[in-house]
């Protein structure tokens, strides 16, 4: 459900966010796992990043951010996140309940980090340093065979989670961002992206739907 900043949200999760930002990560995310959440526009244009309100939300004035009224701080706030990495572990621990085991928690987090700090910029530097970027995915194919979770090793974790839509959802954007990348020599990769193109919540997390 699509809202301003100045609409009520009775749900207990709000995320805020923008068009072409990573909030379309953590929506898709989000319609995956069927949980339920407040979706806030903010429009950067109009400066609303920079109100009083979303401030108080996130203090850097930046999107994604997420509210979740299930959790309360010591002043009796409700729980604010920033950035999406730490917005998916929450959301993946305490929402879709995808394991309670600390090696998946380690795990999940490890791969969420590498997609937003070393994936991320290795894809924005492509241009420039080329041979990083290959050098990632050519560690990262073998692990991608045959359409394997990230966390396939760790028994008991599910097919598809947090970890896996953290680093796919970067993968999705290689064809975009980096079209000059010959992802040829990189055939789990390419099935990974197709395969994530294709997924229903994806579409409509990505307003391709």
């Amino acid at each position: 459900m699509m809202e301003t900043l100045a609409a009520l949200a009775p749900m207990a999760l709000t995320l805020y966010g923008a068009p072409r930002s990573r909030a379309a990560l953590v929506r898709w995310y989000l319609g995956e796992k069927g949980i339920p959440c407040d979706d806030v526009t903010i429009d950067l244009a109009a400066g609303e990043q920079r109100a009083s309100a979303f401030l108080a939300i996130n203090p850097f004035g930046k999107v994604p951010a997420l509210v979740d009224d299930a959790f309360s701080l010591g002043d009796g706030q409700p729980l604010a996140l920033f950035e999406s990495g730490a917005i998916l572990l929450h959301l993946a621990e305490h929402h879709a309940r995808e394991s309670d085991s600390p090696a998946w928690r380690s795990l999940t987090a490890q791969w969420i980090l590498f997609a937003n700090a070393t994936l991320g910029p290795a894809m924005v530097a492509a241009s420039t340093r080329p041979q990083e970027i290959q050098r990632l995915l050519a560690a990262l194919d073998p692990l991608l065979a045959e359409g394997r979770s990230l966390l396939a090793p760790l028994g008991g974790a599910p097919a598809w989670g947090a970890a896996d839509c953290a680093v796919q959802g970067y993968l999705a954007y290689l064809p975009l961002f980096c079209k000059d990348l010959d992802l040829s020599p990189y055939p789990a990769i390419q099935a990974s992206i197709a395969a994530t193109t294709a997924r229903a919540a994806y579409k409509s997390a990505m307003g391709l739907a």
